[in-house]
């Protein structure tokens, strides 16, 4: 009996040897057959990150949609009129922007953005819906709102907290309205006293100030989910032409425009900054030939690989005089595109727009914009799209909760006024 255990004992030891060496030899076979290794998180991360939705729906989309979403219009009146429908319906434009003349009241401004957003159902992308809110005389907030205060001012008292404050209340008023984008702040730095147009706009004449304000007011705008599109780029600060008349010209050199005017930009970059406006303006020690809005040098070159910005550029409006006086806006806009623009800003007539757009569609069809520049735009504008989560829903509010929210905000306002 007892050799019987051991006989026993014996033959499942060996059988226990046998199947590991059997094991590990199928094992490292295994290895070298195609197909046949098993998939590992590693793989599975691969896949994930070479599968992207965004990419798949751009490769949905035609090349008109595309063209679409890198044109913001205007609206010649106070309701989403016929030609805004149109804008929609056929050439699914990628926002509006609204100014003084289509702002009457918070009731009727309110209809309006929900119009907009339940017109553009028709389409599967959200619209951006912008305005220039900087505070100061540049302002479009309706009636029953206190003014926000200059930028001046707040560059005098110099508290970074106050201008955070700032930004948050100007994005709060504009979240509440309907609006997704704002056009501010300004970070050109004042240091031309006979600048027309920038003034008391910018913070300061000092580069760190406008850089340390102007970064807060940005993040006090998107901590209430508003994007901030920070202009005028590469700086509109030391110029004594307007750019709504003529052309600019900012005569310095790459060295003192990194010391100096780039600076706010550089720093709005390091610190996320979601989209940046291109101003009209000559560099003619950068490119010569070209106003900053059309030009490889200035976009593509300076503000993409040395400035490292991959975030969405915008060019101010086109139909301002230092374009329109000199190009055709159509040709205009397919220049600025090639050169790196993403999204072109057309604020006036409904025939300026349609010339931009139908220009941008011809251009793109017979291959004068490569697709491969049309994708790289539509995809940041997506990628925007998403990352602050936008909406064609729209958002009605009682007019009881209105008057409420607007006297919280007013009340903010007096409070950071000391009144």
């Amino acid at each position: 009996m007892r050799k019987f255990y051991v006989i026993f004992i014996l033959t499942l030891i060996l059988s226990f040897a046998l199947g590991y060496v059997f094991a590990q030899d199928w094992s490292n076979n295994n290895e070298n057959v195609p197909g046949t290794a098993p998939v590992t998180q590693n793989d599975q991360d691969s896949w994930k990150k070479e599968r992207d939705p965004l990419k798949e729906q751009i490769e949905a989309m035609t090349l008109n949609e595309k063209i679409g979403q890198m044109v913001i219009v205007g609206i010649d009146s106070y309701e989403n009129d016929e030609h805004a429908k149109y804008m929609i319906e056929n050439y699914q434009v990628g926002g509006f922007i609204l100014l003084k003349k289509n702002i009457k009241d918070v009731d009727q401004l309110k209809n309006l953005l929900n119009s907009l957003k339940e017109s553009n159902t028709v389409n599967n992308i959200p619209l951006f819906l912008s305005v220039d809110e900087e505070g100061g005389s540049i302002s479009r907030l309706p009636n029953g709102f206190k003014k926000i205060p200059v930028s001046g001012k707040i560059g005098s008292i110099n508290n970074s907290a106050i201008s955070f404050q700032v930004g948050n209340i100007i994005g709060e008023a504009l979240q509440l309205l309907g609006f997704n984008m704002d056009f501010a702040p300004v970070l050109d730095i004042n240091s031309n006293p006979q600048n027309p147009v920038i003034g008391d706009r910018a913070f300061g004449s000092e580069a760190e100030l406008v850089s340390k304000l102007g970064i807060q007011t940005m993040k006090g705008l998107q901590a209430k989910n508003i994007i901030s599109v920070v202009k005028h780029f590469p700086g509109h600060g030391d110029t004594s032409v307007d750019s709504h008349l003529g052309l600019p010209i900012v005569n310095h050199d790459l060295e003192r425009l990194k010391n100096f005017e780039l600076r706010p930009f550089m720093e709005a970059i390091n610190n996320d900054v979601d989209a940046i406006m291109i101003a009209h303006l000559l560099l003619p020690q950068i490119d010569p030939d070209n106003p900053a809005t059309l030009s490889p040098a200035v976009i593509t070159t300076l503000l993409r690989k040395e400035m490292q910005f991959d975030g969405v550029v915008i060019t101010d409006d086109l139909t301002m005089g230092a374009i329109a006086d000199n190009y055709d806006l159509g040709e205009a806009a397919v220049k600025s595109i090639n050169a790196g623009s993403d999204i072109i800003l057309v604020c006036h007539e409904y025939a300026h727009e349609e010339n931009v757009l139908k220009t941008l569609q011809k251009a793109a069809a017979n291959g004068d914009i490569a697709e491969e520049r049309i994708n790289e735009s539509v995809y940041r504008i997506l990628k925007l799209k998403q990352k602050y989560n936008l909406s064609d829903q729209t958002d009605f509010v009682t007019q009881e909760e209105m008057n409420a929210r607007i006297t919280a905000i007013n009340q903010r306002i007096m409070k950071l006024l000391g009144e």
